[in-house]
């Protein structure tokens, strides 16, 4: 035992013993825990029974042998009829003449953690006040006496209740003070409202599930406080409150979030219906993970479907072009046959184009998120989509904010907009018009891209099937793989995509993405001394220029044996290198020695291929920053990785 704790314990001893009245606190184990001396010296107890440890039955048989409790007729009785009451015990007041003729009031009450304390007060003066008071007022009738006696007897066993009140009070003032800490710590808001769906309780954490709504919503009904969110479960509280458990997910419109929603009606039994208990989540990342999931699973069946297809058709094709082109070159072939035959050809290689889209669409797809400039990417975009429009189709991009860098997989989200650049090309109905690109945030929850034209708009039967696969209103010159893929692209990314005819005439299609910030550092220090490993001049130079456009000092290399002679110079904090290096190993095999001897940012670039072995070995390893790229691309990728 520390002397800090045996200190704190003589002091409490020695104001227990302070105390005019007995008191004992036995443990759950009817032990004795502490007593003070006035309870050794009221029952006149030995040494060995006021130590801690002491048996309360040992106490108990003392007591009953000395005749505390008056004559017994069996000793062990009465001995096992207390310690079976102090088993079961219950809080009392009880008033008893004790056998030397005093008189003591006998205060129970249990503790929370087991045991209980029993406060013992000698009351003698106070009973012979009361004979007293009854042996000189003979004008007080009887009844006035005993009504007396018996005020005194209650007021004393009132404040033995009183006190065990305040305890329990105390005691219901933390759990109820614990219970709401921890409702304030979950992702959830809870709350219960009652039948006039009013609120009761709220664990203060409905602005954090909706944005824009109130926090302190105790007192509010529920129109009151959810606004707009109330007409989309109002049916759902009228049927809780008919007895129904429900689970419900919505969209707050607001915020673009998806909610789940949980409703239980608080009811006991057979008992009526006294409210609602209400659980919200925010499940958006959930639901965009569910998205993405089901994608790839659809995906999957359709490669194992169309693979065995796609080879045997293949075949055929090839057989079908060899036998035309055999046909074609015969002389003297009459000018109808050989046109046949060219249209045949035609046809099949047509076939083989659409052989491999439909290998593109349901074959393996990896997305690749990385840190984006999304307004550099939709700079990009315009140069590479101005070429294929007409001179009188206008193309106009606009970004509502400038955003941080973004996690995006940047080649498909390019892909995916430049699709539904040509669509509207193809859509518009003459020569001239506009097409438009609009980005925005919603909330922190979506990135929201719309692409909308001036052309005649969707048809009905193109609202309801445009997304599908091989639904085209092209005729023979489309496939009806465009918008599918556009719809693939975004699915596989948890993200959304609906089509829609504007209320001015024209198309209009709308992607969410879910809205996910790169880590990018606050501080601009990323500048540090960069070794750059490139084998190709031309690629080097453009690199390092790069590298010094963002700040850091550059030393070069042009192979893996001549980088690993300038590994060890000190103040190297960025190493840059190419995967396929000359020399005695990869761009891997350094970056694996520089991770060794602790260098920090270990970044790769390459030009080979997503699906090239060595390049997703490297990419499980260390940060892959994909060839071609731009200023913005590098910066992003240096930026995400410090």
């Amino acid at each position: 035992m520390s002397r800090t704790e045996e200190t704190r314990i003589k002091l409490m001893g020695a104001g227990l013993n302070m105390i005019q009245q007995a008191l004992s606190i036995f443990d759950r184990d009817l032990r004795l825990s502490v007593c003070n001396r006035r309870y050794q010296e009221m029952f006149e107890l030995p040494d060995w029974l006021v130590e801690p440890g002491a048996e309360f039955e040992d106490t108990i048989r003392y007591l009953v042998t000395r005749g505390e409790y008056g004559p017994v007729q069996d000793t062990e009785d009465a001995v096992r009829i207390r310690v079976e009451a102090a088993r079961d015990f219950v809080p009392h007041y009880m008033e008893r003449e004790r056998a030397n003729g005093r008189w003591i009031s006998v205060e129970g009450a249990p503790l929370p953690q087991g045991g209980w304390v029993t406060v013992y007060t000698d009351i003698t003066e106070v009973k012979l006040q009361e004979r007293l008071l009854q042996a000189h007022s003979a004008e007080l009738s009887g009844e006035l006496m005993a009504h007396t006696k018996r005020l005194a007897q209650t007021n004393r066993a009132l404040a033995a209740s009183n006190a065990a009140l305040e305890e329990a009070k105390r005691e219901l003032t933390e759990m109820e003070a614990r219970t709401r800490l921890t409702t304030e710590m979950m992702p959830a808001h809870i709350a219960h409202i009652d039948r006039n769906l009013r609120y009761t309780f709220s664990n203060r954490r409905l602005s954090a599930v909706f944005p824009g709504l109130p926090q302190n919503i105790v007192g509010l009904d529920a129109q009151q406080a959810l606004g707009e969110v109330f007409e989309k479960i109002a049916p759902l509280l009228e049927r809780a409150l008919a007895g129904e458990n429900l689970v419900h997910e919505f969209t707050h419109d607001a915020s673009g979030r998806r909610i789940r929603l949980s409703l239980t009606p608080d009811q006991l039994e057979d008992g009526p219906i006294n409210g609602i208990y209400v659980m919200s989540m925010d499940v958006t990342e959930e639901t965009q993970a569910r998205a993405a999931l089901a994608q790839t699973r659809k995906r999957e069946l359709a490669a194992q479907l169309s693979s065995g297809l796609a080879h045997d058709f293949g075949n055929l094709l090839t057989i079908i072009l060899g036998l035309q082109g055999q046909l074609a070159r015969k002389p003297d072939l009459p000018p109808e046959i050989a046109q046949i035959a060219q249209s045949t050809s035609a046809a099949a290689r047509r076939g083989g184009v659409l052989l491999e889209r439909i290998a593109t669409i349901s074959g393996h797809r990896e997305l690749r998120p990385q840190p984006t400039d999304l307004a550099a990417l939709l700079d990009d975009l315009q140069l590479m989509a101005r070429p294929a429009l007409p001179p009188d189709v206008r193309l106009e991009v606009a970004l509502a904010e400038d955003l941080p860098p973004l996690m995006l997989d940047a080649g498909g989200l390019q892909d995916t907009l430049l699709n539904l650049i040509l669509n509207a090309r193809d859509a518009l109905a003459g020569p001239a018009g506009v097409i438009r690109l609009d980005a925005r945030r919603v909330s922190t929850t979506w990135l929201e891209i719309c692409v909308t034209d001036t052309g005649s708009g969707f048809s009905a039967h193109a609202l309801e099937k445009g997304l599908d696969p091989f639904f085209t209103t092209k005729g023979s010159a489309g496939s009806g793989l465009g918008l599918a893929m556009v719809y693939d692209q975004i699915t596989l990314s948890g993200g959304t995509v609906r089509l829609a005819n504007r209320a001015s005439g024209g198309a209009k299609v709308t992607l969410r993405l879910p809205l996910k910030l790169a880590n990018t550092p606050t501080d601009p220090g990323g500048r540090a001394l960069a070794l750059l490993v490139e084998d190709t001049d031309s690629i080097r130079e453009s690199v390092r220029e790069m590298l010094r456009d963002l700040g850091h000092s550059v030393i070069e290399a042009a192979s893996h044996d001549e980088a690993l002679g300038l590994i060890d110079l000190p103040g190297i904090g960025l190493v840059l290198s190419d995967i396929n290096l000359v020399g005695g190993g990869s761009g891997l095999d350094l970056l694996r020695i520089c991770r060794a001897r602790g260098l920090p940012r270990l970044h790769l670039m390459t030009a080979l291929p997503p699906n090239d072995r060595l390049r997703r070995e490297a990419a499980a390893e260390f940060p892959v920053l994909a060839k071609p790229f731009a200023l913005p691309a590098l910066r992003a990728a240096l930026e995400h990785s410090q």
